[in-house]
């Protein structure tokens, strides 16, 4: 279906087309007329598939349409009359930015507020007034508790991954802020998976809602190639690198367990010569951007990111996602995974897998229905069994390759600093007492 067939108001269709839409997606062909006759609505489809836009375009003409005016002119940023909630940070700030672009030509204001960054300039936004909010939970209730805004005028509430809101334990936030928006509303509940708690909590919400899942429950694109390499734990980042440098891989976002394992990835993948930036929790959101950035402009060829990046992170034609670590929870590894191969391009996501992850491994399996080869890597195999083709390759002498060698180098080179500096440090007399007493009775 072309964007023209759907009666968007001249401005606002000028917008898309700068973008370079043609034809509508799928969810957002089903979703947008749902809105547009006012319904509750939950939706569900895979990552990467033009949810924003689904619920964006409609809200952004109802706004134009039924906007105050003041001598025949649009009066905008008085109220907030939409309310966008977002898990996280990087997911807030790119709905944000998809907002300004969709609405440059509309006489429509936007703003945006999430933690880990001042209040004082959101807060000045906030009193000066904008038709659009995009929010996290979190901030939004200590605006709320500081006074800074007032939701009495909402109209359209968007829940946008509402399955990871209520993973990351946003639920007391959500019945918080419903209390505050108590006036007559359009609740919009947008997810990537149905998870049992969206569909509880979708009873308590929604009003007589309609029903979108555009795609099977938690299945993945077809276009992007997903492959298992079975490693001993110990051994995973050595493959990684080994990856990464024979294939010559430029641009890869890289997803770790925990915070500090997502550090000493990226400190270990430098000492192997590979440039990498890091995005997690405990980055102040100036830094998370800062790395982001130089991922996206090819300063840095990984990007080491914990599941903080795994909604959010809109990186154009970005080609490989790499799993070091399988997500507690199988539903991640859809949303992971959903980085690459975004609408409807190609990609590759690989998993390190070893003994210890079979258990996650599983679980994905089960939820995306599909099992996956096991692929051994020669020379990175376990004390098991190995299929036929290895035997061969197994009898000839490995040789280190050019990224192995710059490893080892680096590695020396880092060694040897520290040795260097333990004896300096040993050598260093200690400053002698007696004489700095003598100095100071002189002094005196």
């Amino acid at each position: 279906m072309s964007v023209d067939s759907i009666g968007l108001s001249a401005d606002l269709l000028k917008a898309v087309k700068a973008c370079g839409y043609k034809t509508l997606t799928p969810i957002q062909q089903q979703a947008i007329p749902v809105i547009r006759a006012g319904s509750d609505l939950l939706a569900s489809a895979q990552t990467g598939t033009g949810k924003t836009a689904a619920f964006t375009l409609p809200i952004l003409d109802a706004l134009v349409k039924s906007a105050p005016k003041k001598d025949g002119e649009v009066v905008s940023g008085q109220i907030i009359r939409a309310l966008i909630l977002t898990p996280t940070r990087e997911l807030a700030a790119q709905v944000a930015k998809n907002i300004k672009t969709y609405s440059q030509f509309l006489p429509i204001t936007s703003g945006v507020i999430y933690g880990g960054v001042n209040m004082p300039p959101q807060t000045t936004m906030l009193k000066k007034g904008v038709d659009i909010l995009v929010a996290t939970p979190g901030r939004l209730i200590e605006h709320l508790n500081c006074r800074n805004l007032d939701l009495s005028h909402v109209k359209f509430l968007v829940l946008d991954e509402a399955d990871r809101m209520l993973d990351m334990g946003f639920l007391t936030d959500i019945n918080r802020l419903m209390e505050t928006i108590k006036q007559k509303h359009q609740t919009l509940m947008f997810s990537a998976t149905f998870s049992n708690k969206v569909k509880t909590l979708a009873k308590q919400l929604l009003k007589t809602p309609k029903t979108i899942e555009v795609s099977r429950q938690n299945s993945t694109s077809g276009k992007v190639k997903q492959s298992v390499y079975w490693v001993s734990e110990t051994r995973k980042r050595e493959l990684l690198s080994e990856i990464i440098g024979v294939n010559n891989w430029r641009q890869v976002l890289v997803f770790a367990g925990t915070k500090e394992s997502a550090n000493i990835l990226a400190k270990e993948l430098k000492l192997d010569g590979i440039k990498a930036a890091l995005c997690h929790g405990d980055k102040t959101q100036g830094a998370r951007n800062r790395a982001l950035e130089e991922f996206t402009s090819g300063k840095v060829r990984v990007l080491v990111a914990t599941d903080v990046a795994a909604r959010g992170l809109d990186i154009a034609d970005l080609p490989y996602v790499v799993n070091f670590h399988l997500p507690f929870l199988a539903e991640d590894y859809v949303h992971r995974i959903g980085r690459t191969g975004r609408a409807g391009k190609s990609g590759t996501a690989i998993s390190l897998v070893s003994p210890k992850d079979e258990k996650f491994l599983d679980n994905i399996e089960a939820l995306i229905g599909r099992q996956f080869e096991r692929i051994v890597v020669p020379g990175y195999e376990l004390n098991r069994p190995l299929p036929a083709q290895y035997k061969e390759d197994l009898d000839q002498p490995l040789k280190k390759n050019r990224y192995q060698s710059t490893r080892d180098k680096n590695q020396e080179v880092a060694r040897k600093k520290t040795t260097k500096s333990t004896i300096n440090k040993k050598r260093k007399k200690p400053v002698s007492t007696t004489k700095y007493n003598n100095k100071i009775k002189k002094k005196r």
